[in-house]
């Protein structure tokens, strides 16, 4: 079975290394771009209508679209076949959010990048927080994670961008006064592992932000939260990617909740006067991407 899944993305291993290349060539320190991250296949087509040139997926909005909580109780099989389909109707990359690896140890980061190269994913997300633990993972532990992970993409030929993440700052774990310092230790040491690129949630400090850019040789990364700078003040303060995380599947969701009230509470209709998507659009969209 892996001989064929293998075999499979052989065939179409020309059209993921020309997207992965265009994807590592998007990561530049000062020129920021924004990757929105999707859930499903519409929501993807969404955000590549609307211009961007890449996708990432949301850990927390894939989980809830499956029916999950986040935090590595997805059931694994659902959420990889959920990032096929959202590739199969894709024409910018699409790095995938993978948590943790799905388990702490070496073997198990290792097996689910594999996947995320099966699907045709061109990055991954590989975060140190184990949430079974509460905590981050060893950093010698996440180093060696990092590094098996590029050495068994290189072994496959295929060029998978790693984004090596440290939640420090997001779940505000260990002294406050030295928890800046402790992200930048563990950023550069997963760029020195082969990192491509690092991430640091939990700041919309730009003091903070600019601190961690320019101590750290690989493209930075931050996730958007309503008091981020906007995107030009990124620019100088040495950002590479933007990432929004859950927030567009908790925005759609604020939509439908003030339809599903309207409903409910009303009976009234006014909330299909509100923008949408029509019908003939957007299936239209679905008709063009489906194989051939």
């Amino acid at each position: 079975m892996r001989r064929e899944f293998f075999s499979a993305r052989s065939a179409k291993k020309p059209r993921m290394n020309n997207l992965a290349e265009a994807f590592f060539a998007l990561h530049r320190r000062g020129h920021p771009f924004i990757i929105p991250n999707a859930w499903d296949p519409a929501s993807a087509l969404v955000f590549e209508r609307a211009g961007f040139a890449a996708i990432a997926t949301s850990s927390a909005a894939s989980a809830w679209a499956l029916g999950y909580a986040d935090g590595e109780r997805v059931n694994t099989d659902e959420l990889f076949a959920s990032f096929a389909r959202i590739v199969r109707v894709a024409r910018v990359p699409v790095s995938g959010d993978i948590e943790a690896g799905f388990g702490i140890s070496t073997e198990a980061a290792v097996r689910s990048a594999e996947r995320a190269i099966e699907v045709g994913l061109v990055g991954v997300n590989l975060e140190d927080y184990d949430p079974r633990a509460k905590d981050v993972i060893p950093l010698e532990a996440h180093v060696a994670r990092i590094a098996a992970i590029k050495a068994r993409a290189a072994a496959l030929g295929a060029r998978l961008f790693v984004n090596g993440r440290t939640d420090l700052l997001l779940y505000e774990l260990g002294p406050e006064e030295s928890r800046v310092e402790r992200t930048i230790e563990r950023l550069r040491a997963y760029a020195a592992a082969g990192a491509d690129g690092v991430f640091a949630p939990g700041t919309d400090d730009a003091v903070e932000i600019e601190r961690i850019a320019a101590a750290v040789d690989a493209p930075f990364n931050v996730l958007a939260g309503p008091g981020t700078p906007p995107l030009a003040e990124l620019a100088r303060l040495g950002v590479a990617r933007v990432s929004i995380g859950g927030a567009g599947m908790r925005r759609a969701l604020g939509a439908l909740t003030d339809a599903a009230e309207e409903l409910y509470e009303h009976g009234t209709f006014g909330f299909m006067r509100e923008r949408t998507i029509s019908y003939g659009e957007f299936n239209a969209m679905f008709v063009e991407r489906e194989p051939k």
